[in-house]
């Protein structure tokens, strides 16, 4: 669930992005050579669908009591969205604010940075996906059918 900043984001403010782009490139093609038993590169969004699945198992383990894939409901997975919510990227102003409804607000202010909708979607999508490719029942998906 890369929704918590990591290094491997693409949302992650990396200013040497080409420098470790190449490395990565470098890296691969020096690994692959001397080594076939090594498995292929995962695309990003199978990487990612791949931390999001752990995260998420990580989110279960540590639930008090600790949950069973079996156990998760509907309701848990929008339990681990609120905790995710806290990491978020998005200034989401309240009512009271005085720079409600404006998109570039002139001075900071106290409201709360949250997910943005459509990370929160696209999240969700990875999961789903996760949770069948791990041996889930589709009729049981609490991410949605």
């Amino acid at each position: 669930m890369n929704l918590i900043p990591n290094a491997d984001s693409p949302h992650h403010n990396n200013t040497s992005g080409a420098t470790s782009m190449a490395a990565t490139s470098t890296g691969a093609a020096a690994s692959s050579s001397s080594s076939s038993s090594i498995a292929p590169s995962l695309s990003r969004y199978e990487s990612q669908k791949r931390r999001d699945w752990n995260t998420f198992g990580q989110y279960l383990r540590n639930h008090r009591p600790p949950l069973s894939l079996s156990q998760c409901s509907s309701s848990h997975v929008l339990e681990f969205l609120r905790y995710l919510d806290q990491f978020g990227k998005t200034k989401i102003h309240t009512h009271l604010c005085p720079f409600f409804g404006n998109s570039n607000p002139p001075a900071p202010c106290p409201c709360p940075l949250r997910q943005a909708w459509g990370s929160l979607d696209a999240l969700i999508g990875r999961l789903r996906a996760a949770y069948e490719e791990n041996g889930g029942k589709p009729e049981s998906n609490p991410f949605g059918l």
